[in-house]
Formats: C-alpha cells, sequence, structure tokens
C-alpha cells in the first residue's frame, strides 16, 4: 500500500548545476528537509498537507518526526518516518523516502505504515542491504488491553460500609450516557435513603447519603449494563470553561510548569497538536507507572518530583504542563474492563485525559502508552471502547459536600463520619454479554 508524489522540494542557488563532492547527509539534516517538505506542501494548501491513499484524500496536520528512525540508506539516499493526523483524528505513520544532498534533498515515495499505532506491513533487510515490505497480521492489541469499535457488559460497583459510630456521610459518582456510552442502571441497592445530586462546574451525577451505626457493614450495590464506542478525537467549538486552562489544587499551571513545557516545545513551535504530542511524548520518556509512595492523588508536583505515578499522576502533569502552554485540557476517571477476559474482577479504577487541539478535543490515555510503547500512537487520540466512565473534572463542589472541601477527583466513594475523613472496601466486577475472540 503505497503511494507517490510527483513534487518535491528543492532549493536552488546560481551554482546549483555545478558538480559538487559527495556530503554525508546527518540525521538533523534530513529531519530538516523532511520538515521542510511538508510545510511547503501544507502552506500550499490551505493549511494541510495532502495524502491520496487507496483512493481516498485526506487532509493532514503535522504531529510529529520520528527522529529515532531517520536513517541514511546510501550514498544521496535517505529515510523519514513521520506522524500525521487527518481531519478525522486518525493518526498516521507514514514512511518517507528521499534523495540528495542537504538542501537538494527531493521526496521521491510515501507510504503509509501505520494506523493508530497498528502496521499495515514490516520492514525486512535483504542479504544485499535493502530493504523490502513483509505484510503482517493484523495486530493483536486485544491482549495488550484495547477493544475497538465498541464493547458491552455488565459493571458491578460495590461498597462496605465502614464501622460507623456516629454519623456517616458518602458521596459516589454514578454513571451515565454521554456520546460514547449508553448506561442504564439496572439495580441500586442502598440501605438507607439517598438522593442524586450534581456537582456545580461538571454536572456529574453523585449519590449522597447518611448512614448510621446500624448500618455498619451493610453494602452498597450498583449495577449497570453499559455499551460504550470506541472514542476518537471529536469536532467541538473552542472551549468557553475557564477551568480547562486554571489550576486545580494539585494541578497548578504556570511557574516551573511553564518553565517544562516550553523546554519540550523547543524545535515544536508549530501547531498546539505539536505542542501536546511533544508533552505525550515528555511524559513516556520521563515517568514510570509505579504504585509506590504519595500515589493515586494526581498530584503534578509529586509527579514532577518523583517521576512515578499511577495514571492520575501521568494525567495530571501533562494537564498542568498543556495548560501552562495555554492548551485547554480536562480530567476523566472510570474504570478499564479487561479485554482478554469475558468476566470477573477490575483492578480498581483507572482516569484519562483530553486536550483540545485544531477544532477538536483529543483523547489520550498516557500511563496507558507508557506499558505499551508499542499502542503509543494509538494512545494519542483514542481510548479503547473497553471501559466505563465514572466522573469529570477535578475539586468537584458539592452541596452538600464534605467538610474537607472540594472533591478532589471521584471514583472511589468520599465518606466522613463526623466529619473526618474515614475508608469503605469497594471493589469492582464486570460481565461481558458478547464474548472476546
Amino acid at each position: 500500500m503505497f503511494f507517490v508524489f510527483s513534487s518535491c522540494v528543492e532549493k536552488k542557488t546560481k551554482n546549483s548545476e555545478q558538480p559538487r563532492a559527495t556530503k554525508k547527509v546527518s540525521i538533523g539534516e534530513i529531519e530538516q528537509g523532511i520538515k521542510s517538505f511538508i510545510q511547503n506542501k501544507t502552506e500550499e494548501n490551505d493549511g494541510f498537507f495532502q495524502v491520496t491513499d487507496r483512493g481516498h484524500d485526506f487532509k493532514m496536520k503535522l504531529v510529529r518526526v520520528h527522529t529515532e528512525y531517520l536513517s541514511n540508506l546510501g550514498p544521496k539516499s535517505h529515510f523519514a518516518c513521520v506522524d500525521l493526523a487527518d481531519e478525522s483524528g486518525d493518526v498516521y505513520d507514514v514512511d518517507f523516502f528521499l534523495e540528495g544532498e542537504p538542501g537538494f534533498m527531493n521526496v521521491t515515495e510515501t507510504s503509509v505504515h501505520k494506523l493508530n499505532g497498528k502496521p499495515y506491513y514490516a520492514w525486512k533487510q535483504q542479504p544485499d542491504k535493502t530493504w523490502n515490505r513483509v505484510p503482517v497480521k493484523e495486530a493483536a492489541t486485544r491482549l495488550l488491553g484495547v477493544i475497538e469499535g465498541s464493547d458491552s457488559f455488565e459493571f458491578n460497583y460495590r461498597v462496605e460500609l465502614p464501622e460507623i459510630k456516629g454519623v456517616a456521610k458518602m458521596w459516589i459518582p454514578i454513571a451515565t450516557t454521554d456520546e460514547f456510552q449508553v448506561v442504564e442502571l439496572t439495580s441500586l441497592n442502598v440501605p438507607v435513603e439517598y438522593k442524586l445530586i450534581k456537582d456545580k462546574d461538571f454536572n456529574n451525577t453523585i449519590l449522597y447519603l447518611e448512614a448510621e451505626a446500624l448500618q455498619s457493614k451493610e453494602v452498597i450495590e450498583i449495577n449497570y449494563q453499559v455499551t460504550r464506542k470506541e472514542r476518537g478525537a471529536i469536532d467541538a467549538p473552542v472551549p468557553t470553561n475557564a477551568l480547562y486552562l486554571a489550576d486545580n489544587k494539585l494541578m497548578p499551571v504556570g511557574g516551573r510548569f511553564a518553565t517544562i513545557a516550553n523546554e519540550v516545545i523547543i524545535g515544536r513551535n508549530g501547531n498546539s497538536l505539536m505542542k501536546a504530542r511533544a508533552l505525550y511524548d515528555y511524559i513516556i520518556d520521563n515517568m514510570r507507572y509505579m504504585k509506590y509512595g504519595n500515589y493515586g492523588r494526581g498530584d503534578s508536583n509529586y509527579a514532577c518530583d518523583v517521576k512515578t505515578g499511577n495514571c492520575t499522576e501521568f494525567h495530571s502533569f501533562f494537564i498542568s504542563l498543556a495548560r501552562s502552554l495555554h492548551i485547554p485540557a480536562r480530567f476523566a476517571v472510570g474504570a478499564s474492563i479487561p479485554s482478554e477476559r469475558n468476566d470477573g474482577g477490575i483492578d480498581g479504577y483507572h482516569c484519562w485525559a483530553e486536550f483540545y487541539a485544531e477544532g477538536k478535543w483529543w483523547p489520550i490515555d498516557i500511563s496507558e502508552a507508557n506499558k505499551y510503547t508499542a499502542l503509543a500512537t494509538y494512545y494519542f487520540g483514542h481510548h479503547p471502547a473497553n471501559r466505563i466512565e465514572f466522573s469529570r473534572g477535578r475539586d468537584l463542589i458539592l452541596e452538600p459536600g464534605p467538610a474537607s472541601g472540594p472533591i478532589n477527583f471521584l471514583a472511589y466513594p468520599i465518606i466522613e463520619i463526623n466529619n473526618i475523613e474515614a475508608t469503605a472496601k469497594t471493589t469492582f466486577s464486570f460481565k461481558r454479554f458478547t464474548p472476546a475472540s
């Protein structure tokens, strides 16, 4: 599968026709050559780099050049690999072949290598040192946690109340239907009266109850039937919610986050999409997924200092950096549904993020990309179908609300006994309607 461009970038001087000594082209010169080609073609085509493949015309935006794959193939022959995003939000990994010397390199061929991280072919070196494309089977992303298209399952949210001496107050997120998930609340078993309330800024639905000593060790069970779609980049007007650019208690904006963000994007001063990808890569390259220490609070300062954490640290750090570049970003939390089995328990909550660029909200999952580097391209612009979302936002303001103030984020229940924070044993489980193949 390939397509060829007949035009190319060529710079000429008065002496361009004179013979010149062959000079080995550096990696930096190859990078500049491919960037110049894409930039020139983008300017010629109303802000888009145009690609034709399999009978379709795509309008693309540059996301990044894979500097790790730039190479010399021989005298005056070079190779580059570039990520380009189309109007729908799909990301294409495109291979470019160039010929010539610095300042005179021509793009002779391009071919689509991957779509959203899934390869169409592999490269195999031949005995004569040339490279051939070798077809590969469909990537087994299901074994790496990804179900594409859609997924349907039952989801059980179970809470055991602790020992209560006095009055307990509890807040539990209630999953609701939106454009990517259809949620039916099939049963709600609560041992006391309750009410459903909304938070002030993000319109989350939250179950609020008050319990006494008689309800100690009682169980709350919430059961859903869920059908969820894989999520890609979605068109949206420029966000007017100032919260997407503002500080949060544990996600500061500016200061050292602005310093880091501006250092990260040096050389990528293009569109917001390129800047966001640079931040995404920076976090993948510099953080380790590790449930150790004071993790799980979504504390950007902690993530910046320690460079470890779970999904909350990864995405909080990204949001602080993105907002420091005036890129709107937002936080959501729910649970990932195992893809490799069809029922059983779930290992806790999971969170993710989105940022706004080029007229779209782009979903990302940096902690999963950090675990499975083969899917780093997929998770920049996609959330798989096998998940459920509970709530959005940080510093949730409720009425009635906890004595401790706004809720950091809401996945597990928040419980206070006599206005003092407590914990309740919480477990998630699922059963898939359509068995995984």
